[in-house]
């Protein structure tokens, strides 16, 4: 009897997703359901979790990223999305440590002078992270604070060579 209530409310529950992860519920876990489909945990690319949009046709905008070993990666993007987004969802080597709340400093990218001066202003919270960036330059800004705009298409921005959150990649 409790086998069998304890079945059906697994399979009700949002809990069933983690049946299979936990070793008491997994004796439980309800034959018909394929392990696929309740495991733990799932790795993917950010653009498949929405952060960034689809551009519509005819609107869409252009970013060129120049990573730390000089390649180019132009892609097509849409209006209203922000520079950590954009790298992250095509898997360009940006942390965005505090996942874009302006509390760190490792979406740190340097802007082309030419587009520069079309970007708002930094604030004061955007200054203060950026007297953490390692590699400051006059036209570094944090890439969770740029929104792509009509007047940004075309931009390029350099990604730094490091970032003051260290990771063992940084130095390969």
């Amino acid at each position: 009897m409790f086998r069998s209530i304890a079945s059906q409310t697994l399979v009700r529950s949002s809990f069933r997703t983690y049946a299979n992860g936990i070793p008491a519920l997994r004796s439980i876990r309800p034959q018909n359901i394929s392990p696929r489909s309740i495991r733990l945990f799932h790795q993917s690319f950010i653009n498949y979790h929405g952060h960034i949009h689809k551009p519509k046709p005819g609107e869409e905008l252009h970013v060129t990223f120049i990573t730390k070993d000089g390649k180019q990666h132009e892609f097509e993007v849409a209006e209203g999305d922000n520079i950590l987004d954009i790298a992250q969802a095509y898997n360009l080597d940006m942390e965005g440590a505090c996942g874009g709340s302006c509390a760190c400093s490792t979406c740190h990218v340097i802007i082309d002078p030419e587009f520069y001066d079309e970007i708002p202003e930094p604030d004061d919270d955007e200054n203060d992270m950026l007297d953490l960036a390692f590699g400051l330059t006059e036209t570094s800004r944090l890439g969770c604070q740029i929104v792509m705009t009509k007047e940004l298409d075309g931009i390029r921005v350099a990604l730094p060579a490091m970032t003051r959150n260290l990771q063992s990649k940084d130095f390969n």
